[in-house]
């Protein structure tokens, strides 16, 4: 009998699948090894696929697309409460197969193997971003130890520590330095590889006519354009570009009822890193915002007097978020209103 939808649930070497007809009615429910999914979707009808958004899932949507079928694959808060009883493989498969059937279900656009490539890149360098904000705290709290205060920031770091290390004067142990030596030339391979990882997201961000018109507005660099290119898809998905920003997290979250409003903090939902870009690009922005008199400009200027700077940064990140859904989404670029 003809499937009409299916519901897969992905894992590393065992998948579930359950499959309706066009009554709705159970007509396969099993389990898969892994060598067997695509031979088993090779001999279906060509139907709706439903998955969860996790890892290897783009993977798995593209190589069902290549056998006809039509993927969707959806968050997983959004498919839990189709979830009927306990959490399994095979409740997860029958509630993934349902959540994939309602009108309204947001789905995740499938990404293609260079976008997938760009955001390895950005994965990459948070990670050493990460590590060399780590490794530049742990050497500046030794230093305290033995008496020897820096200033914040890696610079300083870069700076001072050789000449730290030379001075037999100061009372470090030769065991510590010999720590500090490790831990400087480690210092100086990450700011190595963290250099070759933005000069390779430069150059992808100057070879694309999309990235080079996001660049256009304030506080959107290489590797803010990259990264909502390649994690943002398609953005027709979304309606307006006040969608885009709830899906980076960037609106109030809203608990109202009885025709009363109530907005608290954003919900910081959707991609985190994507949020953490923008926001900090505003944050650039509004360090130089008394020197310009646009619209945007004074806007902003009224907005720290009435919020605060954290509330702005945040605001105005919102702003560039959908300014974004409307560059993408129509073709068109920037501009920025004249001063009064």
């Amino acid at each position: 009998m003809k499937s009409i939808r299916i519901g897969l649930d992905l894992a590393k070497n065992v998948f579930e699948v359950f499959a309706v007809d066009q009554q709705e009615k159970l007509i396969v429910r099993k389990t898969l090894k892994r060598p067997k999914v695509l031979e088993f979707f090779a001999q279906q009808e060509p139907c709706i696929v439903g998955m969860e958004s996790c890892g290897g899932a783009h993977y798995w949507a593209r190589e069902l697309q290549k056998l006809g079928h039509k993927v969707r694959m959806m968050a997983p808060q959004f498919v839990a409460p189709y979830r009927k009883s306990d959490k399994n493989d095979r409740n997860d498969a029958e509630a993934i197969c349902e959540a994939a059937g309602r009108p309204n279900m947001r789905f995740v656009p499938v990404k293609s193997e260079e976008q997938q490539a760009i955001l390895t890149i950005h994965r990459a360098r948070s990670l050493l971003v990460a590590e060399r904000v780590a490794l530049v705290n742990q050497i500046r709290g030794f230093l305290t130890e033995y008496g020897i205060v820096l200033p914040q920031g890696r610079l300083h770091i870069r700076s001072r520590l050789p000449e730290i290390l030379e001075d037999a004067e100061n009372g470090l142990p030769y065991l510590a330095r010999e720590v500090f030596s490790d831990q400087y030339r480690r210092l100086c391979e990450l700011d190595r590889v963290i250099d070759e990882y933005d000069q390779k997201i430069r150059s992808l961000a100057k070879s694309q006519e999309v990235t080079k018109r996001l660049m256009e507005v304030e506080g959107i660099g290489p590797i803010t354009a990259t990264a909502i290119v390649a994690s943002a898809g398609d953005l027709h998905d979304f309606k307006n570009g006040r969608q885009f920003a709830a899906w980076l997290g960037l609106v109030p979250r809203q608990y109202s009822s009885g025709g009363k409003q109530r907005h608290g903090r954003i919900t910081k939902r959707g991609d985190s890193y994507l949020r953490t870009l923008l926001i900090h690009g505003a944050r650039a922005v509004i360090r130089f915002i008394e020197r310009r008199d646009d619209a945007k400009s004074r806007w902003v200027k009224s907005l720290i007097e009435r919020r605060g700077v954290n509330k702005a940064a945040v605001a105005l990140a919102a702003k560039h978020a959908r300014i974004i859904w409307s560059m993408l989404s129509n073709g068109a670029r920037y501009k920025l209103a004249p001063a009064a």
